[in-house]
């Protein structure tokens, strides 16, 4: 915790200037035979250049599908419907399908939750980036994109002869940090960091955690995290956006949410991390489960469950403003 109030005191108010990415009004709709579900509802968010923004929520709230439609990945029956991103001040969803391939890997990279399935089975590690490379860089020859690789590795904590290697000859561990070393070794701008501690244990996690602090210091990189894990959240995140049913509940400095959750919901969220150091603590319950996004309910999305709900949570849904400095909600109990 000190060292997140240090990290919280250094860092400034951030300026209009030193926003990266800028989301408003985003809405990403899927088609199925029920109906229409709305995974992310009438977004509007900044990430700032240099910073980490955790992104949580429970499962199916939206935050998956936020970072996939930043890289305009949202595959079928998935469409973004409406809204606008701007990324260095270039409106991200103007561009054309080829544009867009050519910002994905060079200007904003992803690392995907599950390396097993993203990397392909039937190429060596060299071989994937080398191809990463050599798609973005045209002047790069492949014994130039290989000392960049071995380069990268070398970063990473690995083994240069590993790169010969097939994925299913690596480790859980390794084959994130392969991951990891394919979304920087081109010096994107922002990554997005979807789950990136999923299915790994605790130790290999604290490796990838201490590793992710490293190579952000080093690469002075933004990032956007994503975790239903609070615990990481806590130890990378310099704000923290709290995704509900489709939309933002709430965003804040990290240190002030943790201290002092403003929204119903996060402060449930946090109320339900277990406390070891608090002997026969009752570990509290959020009762309910996250809504239908067909047919969501009225009002404020999360009323069913809230127990602070007032009678116009029920029937008007409430704003997301700013309350105080740096700090965004949606609820009515803050005027």
């Amino acid at each position: 915790m000190d060292g997140m109030m240090a990290q919280e005191t250094q860092r400034q108010e951030p300026q209009e200037q030193d926003v990266l990415l800028r989301i408003r009004d985003l809405q990403v709709q899927y088609q199925v035979r029920a109906g229409t579900t709305r995974g992310v509802d009438h977004v509007d968010l900044d990430v700032y250049k240099g910073e980490t923004l955790g992104l949580v929520g429970e499962s199916a709230c939206g935050k998956s599908t936020m970072g996939r439609a930043i890289l305009r990945l949202v595959s079928e029956p998935g469409k973004i419907v409406g809204g606008q991103m701007w990324f260095n001040g270039v409106d991200l969803l103007a561009k054309s399908d080829v544009e867009m391939a050519r910002i994905r890997g060079k200007e904003i990279s992803m690392i995907f939750q599950d390396p097993m399935t993203s990397l392909n089975p039937l190429q060596r590690i060299d071989q994937h980036y080398i191809e990463t490379l050599l798609t973005h860089e045209r002047g790069l020859s492949k014994a130039q994109a290989l000392r960049l690789a071995k380069g990268m590795f070398d970063n990473l904590g690995i083994q240069p002869e590993r790169l010969s290697d097939y994925p299913h000859q690596l480790s859980g561990g390794m084959r994130q940090r392969v991951m990891i070393g394919l979304a920087l070794v081109l010096n994107s701008q922002l990554v997005i960091a979807d789950e990136p501690t999923t299915s790994l244990d605790v130790i290999v996690e604290a490796q990838i955690l201490d590793l992710l602090k490293e190579l952000k210091q080093q690469y002075g990189m933004t990032m956007v995290l994503i975790s239903h894990n609070l615990g990481i959240v806590a130890e990378l995140a310099d704000r923290v956006a709290v995704m509900y049913a489709g939309k933002l509940v709430e965003v804040a400095p990290s240190l002030a949410l943790f201290d002092q959750p403003l929204h119903p919901y996060t402060q449930g969220l946090l109320a339900s991390l277990p406390n070891i150091r608090v002997e026969d603590e009752e570990l509290h319950v959020m009762f309910g489960a996250p809504p239908d996004l067909i047919h969501p309910p009225t009002g404020c999305r999360f009323h069913p469950r809230c127990p602070r709900a007032l009678p116009r949570c029920a029937q008007e849904e409430p704003p997301y403003r700013q309350v105080e400095g740096g700090r965004w909600t949606a609820c009515w109990l803050y005027p």
